[in-house]
């Protein structure tokens, strides 16, 4: 049985991975769009895809534990993920080669903290009944994929940016 102080946490917990979650979603959308018709459009779609599932994935489970949903703090990332679009970029008409690196680098550093949420829920499974062990290992899988993917681009990124290839610590 959890202490209503630990209910509590887990709700601000989940609910600032709620909205990590919504400005993720905006960045992976807006990284696809601006891959249309490249070589890397249909991971980037699918990337998308994956990671607005993963925002539903986590409200159905914030819903299922009966904790609240904080629409504020949603609201909040996703006003941040449209103000860090006005980034100098080195252009000022034409989207620079930074721009695919640094937005690669901000989804994989979003990705490794979902999986480290699917992980910390997992390690909640025997005080938290709603849980279900099946359904994080699968979302943690996929993060751990999406994190694969992200790697691989930025790798790419990083030659398009800088005309060097770069360090991978896969």
């Amino acid at each position: 049985m959890q202490t209503t102080d630990t209910r509590a946490f887990l709700g601000i917990y989940l609910n600032d991975h709620l909205a990590g979650a919504a400005g993720g979603v905006e960045l992976a959308r807006r990284v696809a769009h601006a891959h249309r018709g490249s070589a890397d459009e249909e991971r980037l779609e699918r990337l998308a895809g994956d990671i607005t599932a993963d925002r539903g994935a986590l409200l159905s489970i914030v819903l299922s534990l009966g904790l609240p949903v904080r629409r504020y703090k949603s609201m909040a990332a996703w006003a941040g993920e449209k103000a860090a679009r006005l980034k100098f970029n080195g252009r000022l008409r034409t989207r620079s080669p930074l721009s695919d690196l640094v937005e690669l680098e901000a989804m994989r550093l979003a990705v490794e903290g979902k999986a480290a949420g699917w992980r910390t829920l997992l390690s909640l499974v025997d005080r938290e009944p709603g849980l279900d062990v099946g359904e994080l290992r699968t979302l943690l899988e996929r993060a751990d994929a999406q994190i694969t993917v992200l790697e691989e681009l930025r790798v790419k990124a990083v030659d398009e940016a800088f005309g060097a290839p770069a360090v991978s610590p896969r």
